[in-house]
């Protein structure tokens, strides 16, 4: 080699060198299969076991140990580990024999001792130093790792899959399984203790992806979005209080492109829309909920998602999916840290198969804005309900109005909002509500997200990339058309319409009462066997025109809950054979009355006229969902 090539390289290796033995590495956890079961290991194990154990040396021999942990918080010597581990797998779905083949006892009890034998290994601990209970892993060199079990997001409901991270940070899971989707971690359940202060603890939490969440980027469901921002440095109010009320993140969620209305597949371009488990699951999931109502319907490993509502977005995924949700009182939680859509419409809420977590979740969200109470008013309105059955569904329908009517000794009536517009509107305004209303939801989602997220976005996104604009959904891009071809004074004019009705609807439609908090619920149905397939051709997207009863708690302001009462059948075009879809029944009550329905909904489950919903193919029996192995 000449010289002076020599020593250049000789130059470059010395100069280069110290850079590269600077560079950290930093661990992320580890994926193991245990008994044909995928589990993921954090990297910062939660204790060490000191000392040249018997333990120790058996994990020692096998490199990594799967081990259950105990405790022996007794003051005799008649404790039954061997009783006490075979109650983890009633209650955990991470915990599975495999691990009881080594128990660590760990004895805080005054009478504890250090006898083992092949598989109980039992040392004395103080009783802070305890470990809780569960499954782990034990390294050869005496580090215990928890045990985070992995499944597939088949449903395809997830943007990312979650852990924690640094502090009160999350980052991206580093793992996956087969499944063709993202791999989610979950750990186990008996690692947490529900408390007054953490009534959530251990609730495995998903979030729609217009939610910040601190480590994490944001999508909004649009991939330009996504890699133009850096990750968010705090969550959003409403996840920082779930997270403070002992929630577990487990990830992000699928949101149709800027929360606008999308038409599963035809109007997903960026992401594809997660699929509906829901009878031949091909029907729409709908959205813009779309990933929390189809991982809710989906997981039973996954306890509740957070959505939000400004028209619909999280009664129509629960509804489709048979799911208790709720669109709660405008205002309840601020939304800092949210994408906005329209925040005089904008709510944050729940999907949940749990009607009983579901109360409690929403005490943590909302805070003292939520009390539960359990005084009813004697009145029910219903609106759309059949007189008869000639319908499947309507069987179930009259007999729930029958059920609630007898709990209460309420009486029904039929009510029609349209019908009481005419009779007494205000002065001034339209006889005809469905005219007087029509534009107030397509110029305020339009025009107030034009101004708060559009204009900002394309401004950052032409300053990054040389003038260009970013890739946009047509859905979106027709909303804000729209939009544009209003003036400003557009949105004052829609307000002030809103508000007009918002006070007339709070005086003849659902009015506060100082005993029972409203002095009627109104129930009207919500779904019943609806179709809609995801495999058709629709339409060029058009602005959300028009007025029905969903409206009336965007605009009015007041809460509108999904109950999920059982299925109906149809015949599928998709599997030719006849199959299920939910039925379910909406009810409001007045502004601010939202914890007298919780306690409501806890005392018909109490009854039995409410249960839970189940996930799978049905929401009442469950059942492997159709296009997904047994195995997955």
């Amino acid at each position: 080699m000449p010289g002076d090539m020599g020593r250049l390289i000789t130059f470059l290796t010395l100069a280069v060198a110290p850079r590269i033995w600077a560079a950290t590495v930093q661990l992320t956890g580890q994926t193991v299969y245990l008994a044909g079961v995928a589990y993921y290991l954090p990297p910062t194990p939660v204790t060490t076991i000191q000392g040249n154990t018997a333990l120790g040396q058996k994990a020692l021999k096998e490199g990594l140990l799967p081990i259950a942990v105990v405790t022996d918080d007794s003051e005799d010597s008649h404790f039954d580990c061997q009783s006490a581990v075979s109650k983890f797998s009633a209650v955990d779905d991470v915990f599975t024999e495999a691990f009881a083949g080594s128990i660590y006892v760990q004895a805080t009890g005054s009478t504890a001792s250090n006898a083992t034998n092949s598989t109980i290994y039992s040392v004395n601990v103080a009783a802070n130093a305890a470990i809780p209970e569960g499954p782990y892993f034990l390294s050869s060199s005496g580090e215990v790792y928890e045990a985070w079990r992995l499944y597939t997001d088949f449903a395809g409901a997830f943007t990312e899959t979650l852990v924690g991270a640094n502090g009160d940070t999350f980052g991206v899971l580093p793992a996956n399984i087969a499944g063709q989707q993202l791999a989610v971690a979950v750990p186990s359940r008996l690692y947490y203790t529900k408390t007054a202060e953490k009534p959530l603890a251990g609730v495995r939490l998903g979030i729609k992806d217009i939610y910040d969440v601190a480590g994490v980027r944001t999508s909004n469901g649009n991939r330009a979005w996504y890699h133009l921002y850096p990750p968010a440095t705090a969550n959003a109010l409403p996840v920082q209080r779930l997270v403070d009320a002992g929630a577990i993140i487990v990830g992000k969620m699928k949101t149709s492109q800027f929360a606008n209305g999308e038409q599963a597949t035809a109007d997903w371009v960026d992401y594809h829309s997660p699929f509906n488990p829901r009878g031949d699951g091909y029907q729409d999931p709908s959205s813009s909920s779309s990933g929390p109502g189809a991982a809710a319907g989906s997981y039973p490993w996954l306890d509740l998602t957070l959505g939000s509502d400004t028209g619909g977005s999280i009664r129509g995924p629960s509804e489709v999916q048979g799911l208790y949700g709720n669109r709660p009182s405008h205002d309840l939680v601020a939304l800092d840290g949210t994408m906005p859509l329209s925040p005089p419409l904008d709510t944050a809420g729940f999907l949940t198969r749990d009607p009983l977590l579901w109360a409690e979740a929403a005490k943590a969200l909302y805070l003292y804005n939520v009390t539960i109470s359990h005084s009813y008013p004697k009145q029910i309105k219903l609106y759309g309900f059949p007189k008869k059955v000639s319908e499947p569904g309507d069987d179930l329908l009259l007999d729930f109005v029958s059920k609630i009517t007898a709990y209460l000794g309420a009486n029904t009536t039929n009510y029609d909002v349209e019908r009481s517009w005419r009779r007494t509107h205000p002065a001034n305004t339209n006889p005809s509500i469905s005219d007087y209303l029509n534009l107030i939801y397509p110029i305020l989602i339009s025009k107030n997200q034009v101004d708060l997220v559009r204009e900002p976005f394309y401004e950052d996104y032409a300053a990054a990339h040389d003038g260009r604009k970013p890739f946009v959904d047509p859905v979106s891009l027709a909303r804000w058309a729209f939009g544009d071809s209003f003036p400003e004074s557009a949105v004052a004019k829609q307000n002030a319409r809103r508000e007009i009705f918002a006070d007339w609807f709070a005086e003849h439609g659902l009015a506060p009462d100082p005993d029972t908090c409203s002095d009627s619920i109104l129930l009207y149905v919500g779904s019943q066997a609806s179709i809609n397939y995801r495999n058709q051709y629709i339409s060029a997207p058009v602005a959300p025109y028009g007025f029905g009863i969903s409206r009336v708690s965007p605009f009015w302001g007041g809460p509108d809950f999904v109950l999920p009462i059982g299925q109906a059948s149809y015949r599928s075009e998709i599997t030719k054979h006849k199959e299920f879809l939910p039925v379910t029944v909406d009810i409001m009550a007045a502004r601010g009355c939202d914890g007298m329905i919780f306690g409501l909904v806890q005392d018909l489950v109490e009854q039995g006229i409410l249960e839970p919903s189940v996930a799978g193919q049905s929401n009442v029996g469950g059942g492997e969902v159709l296009f997904k192995r047994a195995s997955q």
